[in-house]
């Protein structure tokens, strides 16, 4: 055991130290828990945000989608093998839609949806993976067909699994007429599903392709088609591909830029992150500087002490900068278990709520991520230590005479 740490040991544990230092040591030690701690969460909750947004999007939704700018597409029986051949090795799945606005009633309300007819074989995970009531079940039925909608949209028109619904529908996207009236459907709800998205819950209906087809009155033709690739990181590169090859009236967008409005919000949110973490840790380390400098204070007579008998300038430093390492250590340790603590209960009991409207989720999402903990905790640690050089530099400056004399 060398000199400096035998000494700082002897300052940290013993008994007969000041009341008052050991309360400051007490709050340094806070200090630095409630920082790890609140950079930890902050992180989990910043990080569970923009996975838990970008997943149900993307499961919802589509890496890629083409659309048309005349509004409609040719029968997909002949483009879809094109396209596979095009996206070869990168795609997934290449799913034709058709997709469009209608008012859907119940027995006593009328809203707003959006119409979405797919294919049941389709991969569709986020519909399939967030059916809450019922189940994924689509089929066509000139008499009464399928549907499966929202959460929130069953709420509102106050209607379960097996109730009928009516949806109306203009005739090819026409100004309805006495001589073109709107179409009119009868469906039978088969699955309710519940993403946490407000965008999805209330406002999006799943309906058979051909359902759909014959409800807007547009024969074979189709919407677009909903592709998911292998690797994300190819998103954008394919896209373009996509633009340069396909004619018009074919239309190619990614889902940052179909949903660019949620990607710009993560975005911003994350923009003030730095700033906040900054201001946290700046406040642990002045918690560091303040508690070595009041030890320095108390312990002015046993420096001049030390310096008498010999102890040199670095094994001074040495002594307040294990001091340092020692307030350090705890209050990391004590800041990720409460971090730990605190997101785990949030993962797994949805404690907090959010307003589903405004934040797309429900619920505050968290991400565990070891990488957190560990980052924050080296960043404090070394901020720490770094701080710690100013008082032992103060301390390695005191003459052993002067000390003495006015002790």
């Amino acid at each position: 055991m060398s000199f400096s740490f035998y000494i700082s040991k002897r300052y940290i544990f013993s008994k007969k130290d000041s009341k008052f230092i050991s309360f400051i040591s007490t709050i340094s030690i806070t200090g630095i828990a409630l920082g790890v701690a609140t950079l930890i969460i902050a992180l989990s909750i910043l990080n569970g945000f923009e996975r838990t947004i970008t997943n149900k999007v993307m499961d919802f939704d589509s890496h890629i989608q083409i659309s048309s700018y005349t509004g409609i597409l040719p029968d997909y029986h002949y483009a879809l093998p094109i396209l596979k051949e095009k996206l070869q090795p990168y795609a997934t799945s290449i799913n034709p839609f058709v997709s469009d606005l209608a008012i859907i009633s119940s027995k006593t309300i009328k809203d707003g949806v959006s119409i979405k007819g797919i294919r049941s074989e389709d991969y569709w995970k986020g519909v399939k993976e967030d059916i809450v009531k019922g189940k994924f079940k689509l089929y066509d039925d000139e008499n009464l067909p399928s549907i499966i909608i929202g959460q929130k949209l069953a709420d509102k028109l106050m209607v379960k699994v097996g109730d009928k619904v009516t949806v109306f529908a203009l005739n090819k996207d026409k100004i309805p007429t006495p001589q073109n009236p709107p179409n009119i459907q009868r469906f039978i709800i088969t699955g309710i599903f519940e993403s946490g998205m407000a965008a999805f819950d209330d406002l999006v209906a799943y309906v058979d392709i051909k359902t759909a087809q014959r409800l807007f009155n547009i024969g074979n033709e189709i919407s677009g088609y909903d592709i998911r690739v292998n690797n994300i990181s190819k998103i954008d590169s394919l896209t373009n591909y996509l633009s340069e090859h396909l004619s018009y009236p074919y239309a190619t967008r990614s889902i940052y830029q179909i949903h660019r409005n949620i990607f710009t919000w993560i975005s911003l949110q994350k923009k003030p992150i730095p700033i906040i973490l900054g201001l946290i840790i700046i406040v642990a380390v002045f918690n560091i500087v303040g508690t070595l400098l009041m030890i320095v204070l108390e312990k002015t007579n046993a420096i001049g002490t030390l310096k008498s008998l010999g102890a040199n300038r670095r094994q001074l430093i040495s002594v307040f900068i294990y001091q340092g390492i020692y307030l350090a250590i705890t209050g990391i340790i004590i800041g990720n278990l409460i971090a730990f603590v605190l997101t785990y209960l949030q993962f797994r009991y949805k404690i907090i709520s959010i307003p589903s409207s405004v934040y797309f989720m429900s619920t505050v999402p968290i991400l565990l991520s070891y990488q957190n903990f560990i980052g924050v905790s080296i960043l404090t640690f070394l901020l720490c230590i770094a701080a710690s050089f100013i008082p032992s530099y103060i301390a390695s400056k005191i003459q052993p005479v002067s000390s003495l004399r006015f002790s």
